[in-house]
């Protein structure tokens, strides 16, 4: 187990959070839901993907930003594809360069492996370009990346 678990402040109810993210991601594991006496859920503990999380039912005072957000490796632009639809889907938003908010504000970077194997090349040039090209994006688009990458 990790010494370090993010807590979520939400607003919204801890069964509904944990349902939304359990039919998005396939590896989701619920640890403990926590109730006050009369009744509400007051934290839960899941996993997604093997990170845990505490949420915190504490109302509406703190919101999300994109201070923090949690980077999905995807192994390609179909997993990618599947991440983004899903996650900007009833009320989600989508930003710039591979970034996203889930309907419930949390930001989210949905990010193709090949995209991070571009980012590690030995030339600064084709690195740039790939960037530039990124720049103009909100999901990100591996082909239109590589061709930027490539110079084509």
């Amino acid at each position: 187990m990790s010494k370090i678990t993010p807590c979520l402040w939400v607003e919204d109810d801890l069964q509904e959070i944990f349902d939304y993210y359990k039919s998005i991601f396939p590896n989701v594991q619920l640890e403990s839901m926590n109730k006050m006496p009369d009744g509400s859920t007051i934290t839960a503990i899941f996993e997604i993907e093997g990170q845990r999380f505490m949420a915190l039912h504490g109302g509406p005072m703190f919101k999300f930003t994109e201070a923090v957000s949690f980077y999905v490796a995807c192994k390609d632009q179909g997993e990618a594809d599947y991440y983004w639809d899903r996650l900007t889907a009833d009320g989600g938003e989508e930003s710039q360069c591979g970034w996203l908010k889930d309907k419930y504000g949390l930001s989210w970077q949905i990010v193709p492996a090949e995209f991070e194997e571009m980012m590690a090349g030995d030339n600064p040039a084709k690195v740039q370009r790939m960037i530039d090209a990124m720049m103009q994006m909100q999901r990100l688009d591996v082909a239109t990346l590589r061709a930027a990458y490539e110079g084509t």
